[in-house]
């Protein structure tokens, strides 16, 4: 035993008859994973490959992996100790606004900014195209592409790389505040795998923007830890409303807006 080094003492050999790599975890077992996750976390940017392409890639390996009658049992359990997400679940809303509906909110107002920021720079307002949902976990998935682009406004994320880890660990973060941590792991692997590109990248080629980086991180996670479960929030109820009056009639506490813009332009390598 003394000749073992001590980090490698309890080490066991393990043998198998497999031909192929066996894992005991599933998403080391799946080949496209392996490859998504070693390209994404340990490549550079670069104008042939823009970072937001990836996310398509990431949405569907998931599809394979997770067990969706798993997370529908899980979203079953929860709904029994829960009745406001239980009542969400059971009204379905889901929003049907366009471009058109923003134009005259006053200045200042959530409807207002969400046009500025969002709208009249011809970002998308589906981020991707998802059928209409059938299941528990369909709907969660699609509400949360519907206000993506909202979260990012209502935690003070901007709208560029670093900008999205805001929203993004509010996510998680908040998750981890309101379902059990079975079910908020479940819902939560989506944005730890998109986040890795921006930490595990600036880290290993970009260390001038880690200090940003962990700010947007440690914002997203205060706006997580103090707010209630904006993932269920009717944004059409506060459109009118000045953005801090919006954020306290929809549950956000402790958000703060920094301009991230300049690091993020650097971070993805642009001249």
């Amino acid at each position: 035993m003394n000749d073992i080094p001590y980090l490698l003492r309890g080490v066991t050999p393990v043998t198998t008859e497999s031909s192929v790599l066996v894992s005991s975890s599933k998403y080391l077992n799946h080949p496209r994973m392996r490859d998504w996750m070693s390209t994404i976390t340990l490549k550079r940017n670069g104008p042939d490959r823009p970072a937001q392409a990836e996310m398509y890639e990431i949405i569907a390996i998931l599809d394979e992996i997770q067990d969706m009658d798993y997370i529908e049992d899980l979203f079953a359990k929860e709904r029994k100790g829960n009745p406001e997400l239980d009542r969400w679940f059971s009204e379905g809303f889901m929003s049907t606004y366009g471009a058109d509906d923003f134009k005259d909110y006053a200045e200042g107002t959530l409807g207002y900014i969400f046009y500025r920021d969002v709208i009249a720079k011809n970002f998308d307002l589906v981020i991707y195209e998802q059928a209409k949902p059938e299941t528990q976990y369909a709907f969660f998935r699609y509400r949360s592409g519907q206000t993506h682009d909202l979260e990012h406004i209502m935690t003070g994320g901007d709208f560029n790389y670093m900008g999205e880890l805001v929203p993004a660990w509010a996510r998680i973060t908040t998750h981890f505040k309101h379902f059990s941590p079975e079910l908020a792991g479940e819902l939560s692997v989506l944005s730890m795998f998109v986040n890795l590109r921006y930490t595990v990248r600036t880290m290993l080629h970009y260390p001038h923007v880690w200090p940003v980086c962990q700010n947007a991180v440690e914002r997203g996670m205060r706006v997580g830890r103090e707010s209630g479960p904006f993932f269920m929030a009717r944004y059409e109820d506060a459109f009118d409303l000045p953005l801090e009056e919006a954020r306290a009639k929809l549950g956000y506490v402790g958000a703060e807006y920094v301009d991230t813009s300049v690091p993020s332009a650097s971070w993805a390598e642009r001249s």
